[in-house]
Formats: structure tokens, sequence, C-alpha cells
């Protein structure tokens, strides 16, 4: 993922889904060469709902 995307889905988490940045920064600790799986990587460590996840494959489709 480049980071230009990378930015605006960071920003996607914390505006729309309210994601703390702290959450974020975890996730990012633990898969640092692995960006792309940023998404499963919060759901698997319970920062973000199944149904959060889903929105965010969802806004990853049309970004």
């Amino acid at each position: 993922m480049n980071s230009k995307r990378l930015q605006r889905l960071i920003g996607f988490l914390q505006d729309d889904l309210a994601i703390p940045s702290t959450s974020i920064d975890l996730a990012v600790r633990h898969q640092p060469d692995a960006l792309n799986l940023l998404p499963m990587v919060l759901w698997q460590y319970g920062l973000v709902t199944l149904q959060q996840l889903e929105q965010i494959f969802d806004w990853l489709e049309t970004a």
C-alpha cells in the first residue's frame, strides 16, 4: 500500500470510524512490513468490530 493511500486510510479510520490513533499505532507496530493487512490486524486484536471491518473493505474498494 503506498504511503498516500495509507494516509487516506488512516484518516478514514480516525475521522469516519473514530478509531483512536493509539489503536492504529498498535496495529502498525505489530505488522510494520505488511501495512496492506492493517484492517485485518485491527480486527484480529479486537480494535474494530466486524461491521467496521466491512466498512473498511468497502472504503478500500472505492478509494
